[in-house]
């Protein structure tokens, strides 16, 4: 049995809470949430203690999962290292690239497990493309959300668009060359809307928008790469490729096009979309890793990764914005 504490029970805590309150070999011990209100909501609703001083929640479990507001992820992780603990953190890992590059040794020394929270690798609109060969040359993202103040602590660069990020990263599989930002903050105080171009060294070009001042909500995603097409829509939880027809497309939809080197046969194929709860999966692979002794999903290097973009994106909007105007 996995004795587990939750810090931070806001809106997306209570959704890992209930995750983890109905989970085989897992008991939440108690709680940790500086906010009375919130605090004694939880406590009524699921019967379970709440913790005033962090470090004895720490003390009393054999692993913590850290929903609380970004500022806070270093204290808690480095307190919870220090005590040899297993850790779940919520994306991004830290607020800077100096707790980040800390906490890497802090996990290489205490020897735990430690998975970062980038839920959207779990997305079962990606997790169909499972087995297909993914190489793309450029990539195009949309992730739009309405304004809502939670959240607003961080940029929409660590807020939103580190998602993206880390599941650009993975896919790519190649070291930057350059980066180009743009952002402006509107309702907030650091940027509510910004696009990101990533080029790497092997040639592929990823073109990112991010914005949480958008009257509508979208989050997707597009691969081009030699003779496909990939659309992962992250949202609708829908996935679509289309492609040259090649021997082993029996039973697809095809459709015969004319170009000006000859006809050419296209395959649309909508892979199977298994639908599950991202958050679950991601809790559930992370006990699994401490019971059973295995890698985790997401490591402390993925999510060092993420956010060392995330900031080389901000570094370069807060240049442009400081950047004198011509007269």
């Amino acid at each position: 049995m996995l004795k587990i504490g939750i810090f931070g029970v806001g809106h997306l805590g209570r959704i890992h809470l209930s995750q983890l309150m109905t989970m085989k070999d897992v008991e939440v011990v108690g709680f940790y949430d500086p906010g009375n209100a919130n605090a004694a909501s939880v406590t009524e609703q699921y019967q379970i203690p709440r913790y005033t001083i962090a470090e004895e929640l720490i003390q009393a479990v054999d692993a913590i999962d850290i929903v609380a507001p970004t500022t806070q992820h270093f204290k808690l992780c480095e307190i919870a290292l220090r005590n040899g603990k297993h850790i779940f953190v919520e994306k991004p890992m830290t607020n800077t690239m100096e707790e980040a590059k800390t906490l890497v040794k802090l996990v290489e020394e205490a020897n735990v497990k430690f998975q970062v929270g980038h839920v959207e690798r779990f997305n079962p609109a990606f997790l169909a493309l499972r087995g297909y060969h993914l190489k793309p040359m450029f990539i195009e993202v949309h992730r739009l959300a309405e304004f809502n103040p939670r959240g607003t602590d961080v940029s929409v660069i660590l807020d939103l668009m580190i998602h993206d990020i880390d599941i650009v990263l993975s896919i790519v599989q190649s070291t930057i060359s350059r980066i180009s930002a743009s952002g402006v903050a509107v309702m907030s105080d650091t940027p509510d809307i910004a696009n990101v171009r990533i080029e790497f060294h092997n040639g592929c070009v990823a073109n990112l928008t991010s914005s949480r001042i958008s009257l509508k909500k979208m989050r997707k995603m597009r691969l081009f790469q030699k003779d496909a097409y990939i659309g992962i829509d992250f949202l609708d939880k829908k996935t679509e490729i289309i492609k040259l027809k090649t021997p082993d497309d029996a039973g697809l939809f095809t459709l015969d096009i004319e170009t000006n080197t000859g006809r050419k046969t296209i395959a649309i194929e909508n892979p199977e979309v298994k639908q599950s709860n991202a958050i679950r999966m991601e809790l559930e692979l992370f006990r699994d890793s401490i019971l059973q002794n295995k890698p985790v999903a997401v490591n402390v290097i993925d999510g060092l990764q993420a956010l060392d973009v995330a900031h080389q994106i901000l570094q370069k909007i807060g240049r442009n914005q400081s950047a004198p105007t011509a007269s």
